[in-house]
């Protein structure tokens, strides 16, 4: 899929160790299972008293014990102790809370009492949209609720036990068994021995502050016992156990995400070789500061075979602030918006681990672009729009327009070397397209998947 010393005290441990600094504020909290009623924002948190490592251990698809359970219920209300909410929207059967940007986990919990305002200009001299350039809301939820969060606040994925309890403890949910692009880097914690990876993928290696590309949207069939198909942008920097990242891009995965049935918007920031971390706003990481983004939510529309191609740009640049602290801002614009707008930005102590700025607060030095698939079978699901990247413009997916900014903070095009593992089931390739000059550096990506991925 974000500044003060007390932050920085904060993230040289893990995700974890800031929990259970919290447990003295917690207190149960029970999700919303039926889909008949809305549940607000204060039942939500009233209904915690009732919630028991009993009823969630009953349940065929909880994975977690008694003892990890209560670890999950603390987390949770500790990401929520003294929140106050404008108001809540359902997305299919996911609750969106708007929650005033100063209350927001990431600002709370790590101490930020400044929020940081969006840099002045885009790398190049580029503008983009401020943050109250929000439009006027216009669709509701089945409820009637506005899907539009108001001025000041920001458009917050609600944390369930529900979903939480599915992982076996609150490490691998926070993970979700992320690794990086070329499967060198793997959670320590997570998926089963059998489970099968396999990545598509154009990078290259140079010191940057960062990138941008146009994604393609696709929204493909993840079957069970798959569980992802995405495709993201990866900025890396540092070696070994000092390996930081930055990434983002859309998901499909039902496995984790079962209320949402389409692809999704996600980031994604790591430390320690993927030892910490975690995905959107679900630890004190990102701060998020635009109220018309979702991280975690769908989007309006996806591309057709065939037929309407849809895509979003997403764009990270590192920028130092007036006190010097270098934090890494995420831009995104859809392909029917006109500009670029700043969403937020993970703090400079986000990458500071022990005391110790990581190589992330200088610069990132690998950038990486393209889709990646895991399974917990040998059948492996589509990847892009489950077509061959020889397939070309509007039938396979693709990256385009992919530049970097250099050190020096030019815009450069991105020189790309290829690293596809499995040939049989997903290729890199560089069709001719429309109107070649619209579109910069590319290539498309993906494949169907199946039985014969080795």
């Amino acid at each position: 899929m974000k500044s003060s010393n007390r932050m920085n005290r904060r993230h040289s441990s893990t995700v974890l160790r800031l929990t259970l600094a919290l447990l003295a504020l917690a207190a149960p909290l029970l999700a919303q299972s039926d889909s008949s009623q809305f549940v607000a924002f204060k039942q939500f948190l009233s209904n915690t008293q009732n919630a028991t490592a009993a009823e969630f251990l009953a349940r065929p698809e909880t994975r977690t014990n008694s003892g990890d359970f209560q670890q999950m219920r603390f987390y949770i209300v500790a990401m929520y102790q003294g929140v106050s909410v404008e108001h809540s929207f359902v997305e299919n059967e996911d609750y969106f809370d708007c929650i005033s940007v100063a209350q927001q986990p990431s600002a709370r919990l790590a101490g930020i009492n400044h929020i940081e305002a969006p840099p002045a200009e885009l790398p190049g001299g580029a503008k983009a949209a401020s943050p109250g350039d929000a439009p006027a809301a216009t669709s509701f939820d089945r409820f009637g609720n506005s899907r539009s969060c108001e001025a000041g606040t920001i458009p917050m994925r609600r944390l369930t036990l529900d979903e939480m309890t599915q992982y076996s403890n609150l490490r691998a949910f926070l993970m979700r068994y992320h690794m990086g692009p070329d499967g060198q880097t793997i959670d320590q914690t997570a998926p089963p021995a059998d489970e099968v990876r396999r990545w598509a993928t154009r990078d290259q290696t140079v010191n940057n502050l960062g990138g941008i590309s146009e994604i393609s949207l696709w929204d493909p069939a993840v079957a069970d016992g798959q569980y992802f198909s995405l495709a993201q942008q990866w900025y890396s920097g540092g070696a070994g156990n000092a390996l930081q990242t930055v990434e983002g891009g859309w998901t499909k995965y039902p496995t984790a995400l079962k209320k949402k049935p389409h692809s999704v918007l996600f980031i994604f920031w790591s430390t320690q070789n993927y030892a910490n971390g975690c995905y959107n706003l679900e630890c004190a990481g990102f701060v998020q500061t635009d109220n018309t983004w979702e991280l975690g939510g769908e989007f309006p529309g996806y591309s057709v075979v065939n037929g309407v191609q849809r895509w979003f740009t997403m764009e990270w640049y590192l920028v130092p602030n007036s006190q010097g602290q270098r934090n890494w801002w995420l831009l995104l614009k859809r392909d029917d918006q006109p500009v670029m707008r700043w969403i937020g930005y993970y703090p400079e102590s986000v990458f500071t681990v022990n005391g110790v700025k990581g190589q992330m607060v200088q610069n990132a030095q690998r950038i990486v672009y393209g889709g990646e698939t895991t399974s917990s079978t040998n059948s492996l699901p589509p990847m892009g729009s489950g077509r061959f990247p020889n397939q070309g413009w509007k039938r396979a997916a693709f990256h385009s327009n992919i530049k970097y900014t250099d050190t020096n903070r030019n815009v450069v095009n991105a020189n790309l070397t290829t690293n596809q593992q499995s040939q049989n089931c997903y290729l890199v390739a560089t069709p001719p397209v429309p109107q070649v000059a619209a579109w910069g550096t590319y290539f498309f990506f993906g494949g169907p998947g199946g039985n014969n991925c080795q």
